[in-house]
């Protein structure tokens, strides 16, 4: 398999090659480089193997009002085997007033859909692109109008029991408990609804899941908090209008691997005014001291309407009104309203009462982490690593629905119960900034490589649809390097590293432990510009051996790739193929692991 490796010193060609005269026999350095490439991947490459994992493609949107400021074309692949999927921008632009636009993009070919968002006063709204075009909602999916239950006297909520907390049972809060109706009105309680349409459940797994990913590897915890909707700010405040209805949407739990946590647990909520709280703390109270005090209510029996072992699935099927039962400690007996007053502050708590392993699972969760001090270091869920303050509930928005996200267990992915709330409460808005999304090029400078494929490492990220950002990040070579094809300050014209301000024989960032910033910079480009075009690509000059080395093509060794992620690149002297073990597989047959470079070998791959 031949290198494109080009040589410019032509009259040194004719008379001794290259660099010396074992560059002469072209034939028999080719046939060199075939038997190293042979030796160092072990496989024969596919014959059609082009390298190449980008695809590219427009959007035209349409009807675009007014109000609407930016357009963002997104994508979404999978990253892991768990299928979970990472949403990334490809481009964007201003509108500037105009009803249409048209975007160019480059994404990785193993992708799971483009979507548009539309960005307006701080909102997004996202639909999915069909047949190269998308059309901005004409009626965006927003909370429906909530009307008052109907009921007879016998039917009025009331108070029935009260259950002892958890809380008491360990002395941390002695005496607490919890206020509950009776079974029966539960069982009456859940209101059936229509399900969502197939076109928002299908937006809801893509984009909520590519935000708040599943399982333990991944903390949203700083997800959670950079929303600024947790603790302090976790409370939307009512508005006195209309009731407020409460939807479980979604459980992941793993029931009977984990003795059904969700399903035996229940949903809780309490309320406040804020000038009581202020009142409280200026005579001297502590804030938590306020909040703890505060009456409890059970809103939702988990059991009432999740299916025992049902997981994973989003289907809006029963709503729940809350009830306001007035202000202070209620009584056995005390009668509900299903509306609230103007301007009280709603907080929620799942209490998790699973028998599986006993009291270890077994505590009330606020969405206040204030609130989960004690908790959050109890033997179970302390391997949640919330610590002192940790919230277990956040909010998140999706095409006008608030959802409320949350941890009832021990991973830390605020995705065990989602629920949405709608009604009579005040919108919490959060816009979900996903990341622009990265291509990185990676070059072998030496025909003869050991293909760590480090030498050269260039990250490019379209800001917008005129703006593009290159960082070069590394450089595991001991070769006079020189980038081409970058304008502006990466011109070509200076050495790599002196670049980094290092001698010719240092390394840069491709060893453990060692760091240095990325060289930066941004690039106009044209709207129509493609990282597959072979006239914009960045190559190498290495001025060692007097040749280029460019991205490789069909037929050709991989000396040099163009990944469409934010790409792990290898350690310093780590084969490629050792440190993403399905590299191979996808070298030999190119329809087969071609998302290969999202599974890397952990201590393989280089970490900042």
């Amino acid at each position: 398999m031949k290198l494109k490796y080009y040589c410019f010193s032509g009259l040194l060609l004719l008379l001794s090659g290259c660099v010396s005269n074992d560059y002469a026999d072209t034939d028999a350095r080719d046939a060199q480089v075939d038997e190293n490439v042979k030796k160092v991947f072990g496989i024969d490459f596919d014959a059609n193997q082009d390298w190449c994992t980008t695809s590219s493609g427009s959007v035209t949107v349409n009807n675009l009002p007014s109000s609407v400021e930016t357009v963002q074309v997104l994508t979404n692949v999978v990253v892991d085997d768990e299928n979970n999927t990472s949403m990334t921008v490809l481009n964007a632009t201003n509108t500037n007033g105009a009803s249409s636009v048209t975007l160019k993009y480059d994404l990785p070919s193993d992708n799971k859909g483009i979507y548009v968002a539309y960005v307006s006063n701080g909102k997004k709204i996202y639909a999915k692109v069909e047949n190269g075009t998308a059309s901005y909602p004409t009626t965006p999916s927003q909370s429906r109008r909530i009307r008052m239950p109907q009921t007879t006297d016998a039917q009025t909520p009331v108070i029935a029991n009260t259950v002892e907390s958890w809380a008491a049972q360990r002395d941390w809060i002695p005496g607490e408990v919890f206020y509950e109706m009776s079974d029966e009105a539960y069982e009456q309680a859940g209101v059936s609804v229509s399900n969502w349409d197939a076109d928002y459940i299908q937006l809801f797994r893509t984009v909520i899941f590519s935000y708040l990913k599943n399982g333990r590897q991944y903390n949203n915890l700083p997800l959670i908090k950079e929303s600024g909707l947790y603790n302090e700010k976790v409370y939307p405040i009512t508005t006195g209008s209309e009731p407020i209805v409460v939807s479980p949407v979604y459980k992941c739990d793993q029931a009977k691997r984990y003795g059904n946590e969700v399903y035996n647990s229940d949903f809780y909520y309490y309320y406040f005014k804020e000038s009581d709280l202020d009142e409280y703390v200026h005579n001297g109270g502590k804030v938590v001291d306020f909040l703890t005090n505060l009456p409890k209510y059970k809103a939702i029996p988990f059991n009432k309407y999740f299916g025992e072992t049902e997981d994973d699935n989003i289907e809006k099927r029963k709503s729940y009104t809350l009830i306001y039962w007035g202000d202070g400690q209620p009584m056995i007996g005390t009668q509900g309203s299903y509306q609230f007053p103007n301007g009280y502050k709603i907080g929620f708590m799942v209490r998790a009462k699973t028998n599986s392993e006993g009291s270890k699972k077994q505590g009330e969760l606020y969405g206040d982490g204030r609130l989960n001090n004690k908790i959050n270091s109890w033997p179970n869920f302390s391997s949640s690593k919330l610590g002192t303050d940790g919230p277990r509930m956040g909010w998140v928005s999706l095409n006008g629905k608030m959802l409320l996200c949350c941890e009832s267990g021990t991973d830390s992915d605020f995705n065990d119960i989602i629920l949405e709330v709608e009604g009579g409460v005040e919108e919490m808005p959060f816009v979900f900034e996903f990341e622009s999304n990265v291509f990185t090029y990676c070059f072998e400078d030496r025909e003869i490589g050991d293909y760590d494929m480090n030498d050269v490492v260039i990250k490019a990220t379209r800001i917008d649809d005129t703006t593009i950002e290159y960082s070069i990040v590394a450089c595991g070579a001991q070769d006079k390097l020189y980038i081409r094809n970058i304008k502006n300050v990466i011109n070509g014209s200076t050495e790599l590293h002196d670049m980094f301000n290092v001698g010719q024989s240092n390394f840069v960032n491709t060893e453990m432990g060692r760091y240095r910033e990325p060289i930066t910079e941004r690039v106009k480009v044209s709207k129509d510009f493609s990282f597959l075009n072979e006239s914009t690509q960045p190559y190498l000059y290495d001025a060692t051996t007097d040749t280029e080395i460019r991205l490789s093509k069909k037929g050709e060794d991989p000396h040099g790739i163009m990944v469409p992620v934010d790409f792990k690149y290898p350690y310093e002297k780590v084969c490629i193929k050792d440190a993403y073990k399905r590299f191979n597989e996808w070298g030999a047959k190119r329809v087969t692991s071609t998302n290969w470079y999202q599974y890397p070998e952990e201590g393989m791959v280089y970490e900042k």
